[in-house]
């Protein structure tokens, strides 16, 4: 018997070696550094939500950067999607060496990359100036991007920036794009939440039941469907004398049942892209490109709906654009070597961003 185990674990030994000899014989990828920084914002300032005015950045530098002090970079600023942050995109998505990777591998030159922490009390911004929450698009759009440009070596010019992001982040990136033209040169977003008007997340009877019952903040603590009912209201139907979230809910409780507020619906379909659009096409024009992509099986059922509809409009208002879903849920499909990010939305970048001073 003892012979016999010792036979197995040197065949078991020799297997493991077989096994992994390849991957140990791959040369080292050169790695890029991360720099946490924070950004004590003027226009957060005071804002009557309570949300903290100092925020962090976690920012990827690329391989090469300290070695070539006079090379200057563009920048991708990539947004988080709801209750993420910068943080876990960066250690617990693994992003960096997602980066690392891609950048050895060709699939986009050297670049830096941004992601701002616009995890709210709430969970997220909604990357939208709010009454309640303070100017998070403005912080987003223009203050961040003042502050990276005075600490980095960046190509500070449109023609080399560009606008990413997943699920909430996904919905910033195509907002942002139409509010702030002549800012970025291209946007890709992934998974975008909330882009069009949907009963899933406006009429959720769980959370609009929890937030109008919640007489504070922590009565929230845990309840997903609550508290991300109160940040898109304190997002979109922002009302900061209204106690005790500072926003409208779309509803009232009655004594059996919600009663629709509909004074207050209008305001969240308005502040989706669907309905931006119209209004803001020109600002997508102004881009070099456009692509969004989802999963068909996203466990939030609003997102293939409106994603496939968002793609119709904006084909009526014959702006260019790449729309496509996949085999796929809300996160399957997003990081690794084999995800969005590494296959589609750094080539992306890397064919539509300028990667040198424009004179």
């Amino acid at each position: 018997m003892c012979y016999l185990a010792r036979r197995m674990k040197r065949l078991i030994l020799l297997w493991l070696l077989l096994g992994y000899y390849p991957l140990l014989a791959q040369p080292a990828v050169p790695a890029g550094r991360t720099v946490v920084t924070y950004l004590n914002s003027k226009l957060l300032a005071r804002n009557p939500g309570g949300e903290n005015p100092r925020r962090r950045v976690s920012v990827y530098l690329p391989p090469g950067y300290d070695a070539n002090p006079q090379r200057r970079y563009p920048v991708l600023y990539y947004l988080h999607g709801y209750a993420w942050s910068d943080s876990l995109v960066f250690n617990q998505d693994g992003l960096p060496a997602l980066l690392d990777q891609a950048i050895a591998a060709g699939q986009i030159r050297p670049v830096i990359v941004v992601t701002p922490n616009e995890k709210t009390l709430f969970g997220g911004s909604m990357y939208t100036n709010s009454a309640t929450n303070g100017p998070w698009a403005d912080f987003t759009a223009q203050e961040l991007i003042r502050f990276i440009d005075g600490q980095f070596r960046t190509l500070a010019q449109p023609g080399s920036r560009g606008l990413a992001g997943h699920s909430m982040g996904g919905n910033g990136t195509l907002r942002l794009s139409m509010r702030y033209p002549g800012t970025w040169a291209a946007a890709y977003a992934l998974s975008p939440a909330f882009v069009g008007p949907h009963p899933e997340y406006m009429a959720s009877a769980a959370g609009l039941q929890a937030a109008l019952r919640a007489p504070n903040q922590g009565a929230l603590a845990g309840n997903f469907s609550g508290q991300i009912t109160v940040a898109l209201a304190r997002a979109f139907s922002a009302e900061p004398q209204a106690r005790p979230l500072g926003a409208a809910l779309p509803s009232s409780l009655g004594p059996d049942s919600l009663t629709r507020r509909d004074a207050v619906l209008p305001r969240w379909v308005a502040a989706t892209p669907t309905y931006l659009l119209p209004a803001h096409a020109a600002g997508l024009r102004q881009l070099r490109a456009l692509a969004f992509d989802w999963g068909g099986q996203d466990e939030f059922r609003h997102i293939p709906p409106t994603c496939r509809s968002f793609s119709i409009l904006l084909s009526t208002f014959g702006i260019r654009h790449s729309a496509q879903e996949y085999e796929g849920t809300h996160g399957s499909g997003i990081m690794g070597r084999n995800g969005r990010i590494y296959q589609h939305l750094l080539p992306f970048f890397n064919q539509h961003l300028d990667f040198a001073p424009q004179q």
